[in-house]
């Protein structure tokens, strides 16, 4: 029998949890379990590689601290990589164990959120552990916790070696109609190496480079020049376009991050007053950077301000109420 522990926390020397899982560890060893524990504060960079681990495990545990709300990044961020990458097949036949400490406050609802997600990937949830622990040393100082934690050991291995039956889960219905994940047609072999190029950075990063590059090329065959405005034609169309907008009053700089030639432009809207001008300004309520290609893009109508900063083209520094209010204020995308 196999079951693999993977701790969510931070690894901080008075965690509650790793005292708790060290417990079950020495428990499920004395009882001829063979225990893998893997901290995902180690492994982040690889977390979307760890479902392949599951492969070969009877029941795992998902262990987690409670620090301040909810069961923290690394955890969610394995559980997304199981939905994405796991083989669901075999996660159907998993059982899993919850054991949620807090130092503050939601630990049921921490363990009753890891119960729900493991249902809605199609495992098999069983009865795990949670409890709010302020001072660690209480913890590892207590005959009586101590046993708490042997008992409830021995439950989830009498539950994973029995392979006990559990009674359906709504959600486990609700996620087979609506959340369905969209299907790409991949083995579960296609989806294990999918998810180690995932993990892999240097992968992905020339992954990016070679689309750029690619873009690059379908540009210049395209026919698309390198762009050739001019801070004060951008100016004009600014002024052109501007429309009022009630209640806005605020300083923009536009600054073109790939041509030193060109001049940031200051944007200074008052009401129903707009006035543009070149220059590079301090003080500016927003402050918005990217390629000169990108502002083409924006005042040529095939781009709006949003849109370019969702997509990550458009870096931002101020508030983004502001930059909304900028599609508002230059009604660039119309005729």
């Amino acid at each position: 029998m196999k079951v693999n522990i993977y701790y969510g926390g931070r690894g901080i020397i008075d965690d509650p949890t790793l005292f708790v899982i060290s417990q079950i560890t020495t428990v499920l060893q004395e009882l001829n379990v063979k225990v893998t524990q893997y901290n995902l504060f180690e492994q982040k960079n690889g977390i979307t590689a760890l479902p392949n681990t599951l492969k070969d495990a009877d029941g795992i545990i998902l262990a987690s601290t409670v620090e301040w709300f909810g069961i923290g990044g690394y955890m969610m961020q394995f559980l997304d990589a199981c939905w994405l990458y796991g083989d669901k097949d075999r996660i159907r036949q998993i059982y899993m164990a919850p054991v949620v400490m807090s130092t503050t406050h939601g630990e049921r609802e921490g363990m009753m959120s890891l119960a729900a997600a493991w249902e809605m990937l199609g495992g098999l949830p069983c009865d795990g552990m949670c409890g709010y622990i302020a001072d660690t040393t209480k913890l590892e100082n207590s005959a009586e916790y101590a046993r708490i934690i042997d008992k409830k050991t021995e439950n989830i291995y009498r539950t994973i070696n029995q392979k006990m039956p559990v009674f359906p889960a709504s959600n486990q219905v609700v996620a087979g109609k609506v959340g369905v994940a969209k299907s790409i047609d991949l083995t579960p072999q296609e989806s294990e190496q999918l998810s180690e190029y995932a993990s892999d950075d240097k992968y992905v990063k020339k992954q990016k480079e070679d689309l750029q590059e690619l873009a690059s090329i379908f540009r210049d065959k395209m026919g698309h020049e390198d762009p050739k405005g001019s801070s004060e034609e951008y100016i004009n169309t600014l002024k052109e376009k501007f429309t009022p907008v009630a209640g806005v009053s605020a300083r923009y700089k536009l600054v073109f991050s790939d041509n030193s030639k060109l001049k940031p432009i200051i944007i200074d809207v008052d009401g129903a007053k707009c006035e543009c001008r070149t220059g590079d300004e301090e003080g500016c309520d927003v402050v918005l950077t990217a390629d000169q290609r990108v502002f083409e893009d924006i005042f040529g109508g095939r781009m709006t301000f949003q849109r370019a900063f969702m997509a990550g083209s458009v870096k931002l520094k101020g508030e983004f109420k502001l930059l909304r209010s900028m599609d508002q204020l230059f009604d660039l995308m119309g005729d």
